[in-house]
């Protein structure tokens, strides 16, 4: 359930409100905005006389929710999600370039590489230390010295990092990670989205192969029901019948979710292609949709990569890339809204 107070409610009427709303065993979480303030219920509003909220001086309007997730849900945080990561930022109109190698393999690379995509214009470093892979005979990431690597990369360039983590008991050696992502391989693994959500750290939420928007939208929501309302979603291309990319990228999941969530949206183009010469074009459709940043992999050696050498674009194209990527959203900021 929602109430939608009026402009400027008086804060002693809001407070009693609220009082008695917990008294009723209710979760209240209070979302202001620069139009409205909205109050969201959570638990078992069954009990919840709508009329007698309804009539009170401060109240606009109450509305029941049907969808099963609620902090997610933007009827319950009408405005738009920023978080914060460093010295940048996720959302509020900012375009974030999240890229690196997709694993990380050596001292020399993962920062020659750092390096590379800061100069290039990317504002996150992203890089596997632990990696999911399909086959047990893949290279399986260099784990917590590879974390160590990553580290070393940012205090040589000043990039935040971005990298995966695989298994809840391993969360203390991510304590210094700036953002924690989960694969579309552990979108389901409740347990570790409990343990995530008991951090206040940015989350990278993948898209899981084979799910719904809603079972996205729920698994965000078993992290910000913890506590923790730093969910960043991320579409990364979901399996259909197309055998001729790696997997097919929903565009879609951009205006869905948008209107769906409050929660900012980038998109994967690398692992929805899986082929090189897709990352750019796939890259510009998601601007275009209005994501809020894109996770690109980068390599020096592509052809040397350890994992996911042909989706890794190379430097000199990716920083044309990023290029056309700010003069591509700059011009949709200036696009008039279709409604």
């Amino acid at each position: 359930m929602i109430v939608i107070l009026k402009n400027n409610p008086d804060q002693e009427q809001l407070n009693n409100l609220i009082n008695w709303l917990k008294t009723m065993g209710m979760e209240v979480n209070i979302s202001k905005g620069t139009t409205q303030t909205v109050v969201g219920l959570v638990g078992d509003t069954s009990k919840i006389d709508m009329d007698l909220i309804a009539a009170l001086d401060i109240v606009e309007d109450v509305k029941r929710v049907q969808e099963p997730y609620k902090k997610a849900n933007r009827k319950f945080h009408p405005e738009d999600t920023v978080i914060k990561v460093g010295d940048t930022q996720i959302g509020g109109g900012n375009l974030t370039i999240i890229a690196g190698p997709c694993s990380v393999e050596s001292e020399e690379q993962v920062c020659t590489i750092a390096k590379l995509v800061k100069d290039a214009g990317a504002t996150m470093l992203r890089g596997g230390a632990f990696k999911p892979r399909t086959s047990p005979y893949s290279f399986q990431g260099l784990g917590e010295e590879g974390l160590n690597l990553l580290r070393e990369a940012r205090e040589q360039t000043g990039l935040p990092i971005v990298t995966e983590i695989m298994k809840a008991e391993d969360i203390d050696l991510f304590d210094d990670i700036d953002v924690l992502q989960v694969g579309a391989r552990n979108m389901q693994n409740f347990d570790l989205l409990k343990v995530l959500g008991s951090t206040d750290k940015p989350i990278l939420l993948k898209r899981g192969m084979m799910a719904t928007y809603q079972e996205l939208l729920m698994s965000a929501e078993y992290i910000m029901s913890e506590g923790d309302p730093n969910v960043i979603l991320c579409e990364r291309g979901i399996r259909t019948f197309e055998t001729q990319t790696r997997n097919t990228l929903d565009v879609s999941a951009v205006p869905v979710l948008r209107k769906l969530s409050h929660l900012p949206i980038i998109l994967d183009p690398s692992h929805s292609g899986g082929k090189r010469d897709l990352v750019a074009p796939l890259s510009m459709a998601s601007v275009a949709a209005g994501a809020d940043g894109l996770e690109i992999e980068v390599h020096n050696h592509p052809e040397k990569a350890l994992s996911d050498g042909p989706q890794a674009m190379l430097p000199d194209a990716f920083a044309t890339l990023v290029e056309n990527l700010h003069t591509l959203h700059e011009a949709m900021g200036k696009m008039k809204p279709i409604n």
